[in-house]
């Protein structure tokens, strides 16, 4: 499941707004009003859930709090419950009218903006944040990943620190933007007037430009007009995606061409069709080391080997969820799947997964169920009659 990343909003004062996992355009930037790092290394250990690095704070009697960083986002988005907590009366934000922000369907959001007293990543302060209060990103990330996320913290709060991903240790790394240290790898300028981390890439001999957006689980999602990409596989109708502005449906393949980023490659990469703007998302970035250095716009990736990256089939049980500790909820089936062929629909309950409850299931060993059993054996409950139906693991993309 993908959050946001498909919503393509107008806003009335801007240009067009993506939600957690995406860009947003704007005149200037959502700056901090102070950046102070106790530490010339700040380490952040992160649970990897799925190709996200979530990351825990508590720096007072409240929390603990759930955050992901989102390259893609020039906004932060945060929980009422954390915006109750931490916003504060201030000229930036006091008397400031809502955003309402209307998708092509005539849906209509509204985020009140907010200035946040403070954001404290262990030994990393960030004060006087503006940001938006979004209920409902927040809700359908953390139903996605089981876990309570509090806020999506957008690009630009570290514009004055090189910040890391190191997904191989499974950890986020802040270190003073003056810093002067030596980083290994390849290093990708971007210069942009969102000041957003869009680099050029290519596949084959054709060179376009991709955002790194950290806050996609996708790999590649690809804007294939003018660009001509050629499928090995597919690509065919993938989960259906539940979104701000409604339910869409993947189409997802397999190219039959690589990827370079600078001097490294992906062979054969997954890739999603986007109207939007074309992205590399985390399960591309996953394979990396990635620093970006918003004070001298580049990004720098690393890797321990230049071999080529083999990405592996994408396996599927046909089934998306919303997740709660009780039930998990049928989000979306991928049509023509063992699923739909068992009659599987969309806001089905499941209360179990190979005869244990769903509470006991979560993010990483769900995944790694669907990542090697051949069948699941999931109970559905209709009314007060509880249904088995063991459903065939398949490669969604082989």
């Amino acid at each position: 499941m993908k959050i946001g990343r498909t919503i393509a909003l107008a806003l009335a004062s801007t240009a067009c707004v993506w939600l957690a996992g995406c860009i947003s355009f704007h005149r200037e930037r959502p700056r901090p009003g102070r950046t102070t790092l106790s530490s010339p290394l700040v380490v952040l250990p992160a649970q990897k859930l799925g190709s996200y690095l979530v990351i825990e704070a508590k720096w007072d009697r409240a929390g603990p709090w759930h955050f992901l960083v989102d390259t893609g986002s020039t906004v932060t988005h945060v929980s009422p419950e954390f915006a109750k907590r931490y916003g504060v009366k201030n000229p930036a934000t006091d008397g400031a009218t809502d955003i309402h922000v209307k998708s092509a369907t005539g849906a209509t959001l509204v985020l009140a903006p907010i200035t946040l007293r403070r954001v404290q990543l262990g030994e990393a302060a960030f004060e006087d944040v503006r940001a938006v209060i979004n209920a409902t990103s927040c809700e359908q990330l953390s139903a996605h990943l089981g876990v309570k996320i509090d806020g999506i913290l957008g690009f630009p709060l570290f514009r004055e620190t090189l910040l890391t991903f190191d997904y191989p240790h499974e950890r986020i790394l802040l270190a003073p933007a003056s810093s002067r240290a030596l980083l290994p790898g390849i290093a990708i300028p971007f210069s942009n007037s969102s000041k957003s981390p869009i680099i050029p890439v290519r596949i084959a001999d054709r060179t376009f430009i991709a955002l790194l957006d950290s806050g996609s689980d996708c790999a590649l999602s690809i804007n294939p007009i003018g660009l001509r990409p050629l499928f090995g596989f597919g690509p065919r109708e993938g989960n259906i995606v539940s979104t701000l502005t409604g339910d869409h449906t993947q189409q997802i393949g397999r190219l039959d061409e690589p990827l370079a980023i600078g001097n490294y490659v992906v062979s054969k990469p997954i890739a999603h069709l986007s109207d939007d703007l074309s992205a590399i998302g985390g399960a591309i970035l996953e394979n990396f080391t990635v620093t970006f250095d918003q004070e001298h716009d580049r990004v720098t990736f690393h890797r321990e080997t230049t071999a080529p990256i083999a990405p592996v089939p994408r396996r599927s049980a046909g089934i998306s969820f919303a997740k709660s500790p009780a039930y998990w909820r049928v989000a979306g089936v991928v049509p023509d799947s063992p699923a739909a062929t068992a009659e599987v629909e969309t806001g089905d309950l499941v209360t179990r997964i190979n005869g244990e409850p769903v509470e006991r299931w979560d993010f990483r060993r769900y995944e790694e169920l669907v990542a090697h059993a051949p069948t699941i054996t999931f109970t559905f409950l209709y009314g007060t009659r509880e249904t088995e139906k063991s459903l065939r693991v398949f490669e969604l993309v082989p």
